[in-house]
This record gives C-alpha cells, structure tokens and sequence, in this order.
C-alpha cells in the first residue's frame, strides 16, 4: 500500500522495502538510487509500519538526510538516554497504532532497549495515547491521512481516525 501512494515521483518517489537487518531511510542518489526508500526489519508487519509513521512524520528537510538525521542510540540505552527516546517515539508510534488499526493488527508500544530492561514507561503509553487522541481529533498530515486511508480501504477496516477505537488500557 505505501508504495503504491508514495513511489511515483508525483506521490513523492519513495519506497517501502523489507528483508533488511537494521530499519534506514535512504534519500535519494544515496548510493545511486534514484528513489527514496524506506528500509525495514525484515519482514516484519509492525516495523513496516513503524519505518512508515517515521517517513510520515519527518518534515521535507529531513526527508533528504539519511535516516532522517535523527539521533539513535541502540539498545542498552541508560535512563536518560530512554527518556530522550521516548520523547521523540511519541509521535511515530501513535502514528503507528493508527496504522495498525487500519491494518487490523494489534499495536506494541516499543521501548526499543530490551538489554537495559527498561520498559516503556506509563508516562510514555500515557503521551502515545494523547497523540494518537490529538490525530484523530485535529487531523493528520496529508501523507498519513493517505496511507490511513488506503490501509484501511484495502484491510476493509473502519475509519482508523476515530478516538473510540483507542484505549489507553490497550497499551498496558
């Protein structure tokens, strides 16, 4: 479904691709390409989903750093660091959850630092919740409210962007 919003040049000439080790968002002319991709793990479901809400999120100067320019410290993180993460995950995993919903699959908040025992924290579930509350109140942008869409068209789903279809108890 991403590709088929997203990689004409008109729709924004970027690509979903799985079957990698690590999730990376290469700009276009990284390596010769041509078109943007967006890597996930393997092939795992959430982590398309997840490496997609990202590409969502990020803003169009962003779009032309690779990995988005963001700041990743693996797992292993300390508490800080954890905090840090948690911070700038809001807003990709609630897009994620609105994913998900579309999909019919259910949605895992990731802590993303299994090694330093740190699971996601309440104050985290509780600000996933809000945001995903706030998008369905004040909207998404133009390519999230695509990719909702067309997810949900094509999984024969209800509209992912109603705030009754989200449960903050879902999270625990």
């Amino acid at each position: 479904m991403f590709n088929s919003c997203f990689s004409s040049p008109a729709g924004l000439n970027t690509r979903l691709a799985g079957g990698f080790e690590e999730p990376y968002y290469r700009p276009a002319s990284t390596d010769g390409v041509s078109w943007h991709q967006v890597e996930f793990t393997r092939d795992y479901p959430a982590s398309a989903l997840h490496e997609a809400a990202h590409w969502c999120v990020a803003g169009a100067a962003r779009r032309q750093l690779p990995d988005y320019g963001y700041w990743y410290a693996p797992d292993g993180r300390n508490s800080e660091q954890q905090a840090e993460f948690e911070r700038v995950e809001v807003k990709p995993q609630a897009l994620e959850w609105v994913f998900a919903r579309a999909c019919g699959l259910k949605f895992r908040v990731s802590a993303d630092n299994l090694g330093a025992g740190l699971g996601p924290s309440e104050t985290f579930r509780r600000d996933i919740w809000q945001q995903v509350q706030r998008y369905c109140c004040e909207g998404v942008n133009p390519r999230a409210g695509q990719f909702a869409r067309a997810l949900a068209s094509a999984f024969a789903r209800p509209d992912p962007l109603q705030p009754q279809h989200y449960r903050l108890e879902e999270l625990g």
